[in-house]
């Protein structure tokens, strides 16, 4: 049976950067052993939602708990289970990718033996088992990101952010974190996808919600929003919801300034 605790529940959260709203009343519940694919259009509020979840952004109005606690009492322990891949990440590119494991490792108060046991298996599988003692400045944009996938899962985390996890990772890596996301699932974890490309979305998440404009327009699985909108892709219902399309007017323009040459 499936198991419907409630691992995040947001009500009304609301969110202003001056005279800007940003989000206008996002209410979520979210079970465990979901892959929740969140997407939107640049500045309709999913990155701003994602922040404030992980504690960054204050500020709100509304309530987020996660594992049962209010975030905006000031407790970071929530943070502990929580893992994270930005989009784009700080690291410290001076340091060896054994260095910047060992030093998040000890952040989240892991043995040193036993992560870097894991740690160097985990590198192994990603085929990075000859470079965990060279600098991260002389990875390639996959490795570091094959790197940064596998610091946000040391902890053993109950809650994964994903931003962008794919950016620069080859074929045979992708279909590994696939398969490592579905177990992870399967498993109990709580995984937030965000990507631009739809068909991943759509392929890989169990539940698909879009925000647009600071709310929620659709939340279901892709057989529901496609049902609903009977617009076929994940691709043309976002089209559709966010109320974009014009692409194939502005393709021609585009190709027809290009050929003015």
């Amino acid at each position: 049976m499936e198991n419907l605790e409630s691992i995040i529940s947001i009500k009304n959260l609301q969110m202003s950067y001056g005279s800007k709203k940003v989000l206008k009343g996002i209410n979520l519940e979210i079970p465990r052993g979901q892959i929740i694919g969140y997407i939107g259009t640049n500045g309709a509020g999913k990155s701003t939602t994602i922040k404030i979840m992980l504690g960054i952004l204050e500020g709100y109005t509304g309530k987020v708990e996660i594992l049962g606690q209010d975030i905006s009492n000031g407790s970071v322990e929530y943070k502990r289970k929580i893992g994270y891949v930005p989009e784009l990440a700080d690291i410290y590119e001076n340091l060896t990718a054994y260095e910047y494991i060992i030093f998040l490792g000890e952040i989240y108060g892991l043995k040193e033996k036993k992560l870097v046991e894991r740690s160097k298996r985990l590198m192994g599988l990603f085929g990075m088992e000859g470079v965990i003692n060279s600098r991260i400045s002389s990875y390639s944009k996959g490795m570091k990101q094959k790197l940064l996938i596998i610091c946000s899962l040391i902890h053993n985390p109950d809650i994964l952010f994903f931003d962008e996890p794919l950016s620069g990772l080859d074929a045979n890596s992708v279909m590994v974190f696939k398969e490592v996301m579905r177990i992870l699932a399967m498993g109990g974890k709580t995984i937030f996808y965000s990507s631009h490309i739809m068909d991943v979305v759509e392929k890989v998440s169990d539940r698909i919600i879009l925000i647009n404009d600071g709310r929620i327009v659709a939340d279901g699985s892709f057989e529901e929003l496609n049902n609903n909108k009977k617009e076929g892709t994940l691709e043309e219902i976002f089209n559709q919801l966010t109320g974009f399309n014009e692409h194939a007017e502005i393709a021609k323009e585009f190709v027809s300034l290009v050929e003015e040459v």
